[in-house]
């Protein structure tokens, strides 16, 4: 039905920046809320970034003023730029869609998630 596709993940030392893309493809009519979450090794997944279909951002103390999420509805895509980059940024990054079907419904998507490494 759906798939988001993440891209952009890797190695990069502290205070480095990344940019991480998810493109959503499948039979879409319409994508309410996207969002980044992260998931580090022992932890619970949490939300990174989010972003409504009018450009309107969130995000967690822990990011704030270091990431800055955007989309391109156009091309159903949602981007993350991250920049001072911390080695606690150490995590697998998942896209999430609200997405609306062709066939009425709708529902919450996720990518396969990205790695990305901070070094000290």
């Amino acid at each position: 039905q759906v798939q988001l596709v993440e891209s952009g993940g890797g190695l990069v030392q502290a205070g480095g920046s990344l940019r991480l893309s998810c493109a959503a493809s499948g039979s879409i009519l319409s994508i309410f809320r996207m969002g980044w979450y992260r998931q580090a090794p022992g932890k619970e997944r949490e939300l990174v970034a989010a972003i409504g279909t009018g450009g309107s951002a969130d995000y967690p103390d822990s990011v704030k003023g270091r990431f800055t999420i955007s989309r391109d509805n156009a091309k159903n895509t949602v981007y993350l730029q991250m920049n001072s980059l911390k080695p606690e940024d150490t995590a697998v990054y998942y896209c999430n869609a609200d997405v609306l079907l062709r066939t009425g419904v709708r529902s919450f998507y996720w990518g396969q998630g990205t790695q990305v490494t901070v070094s000290s």
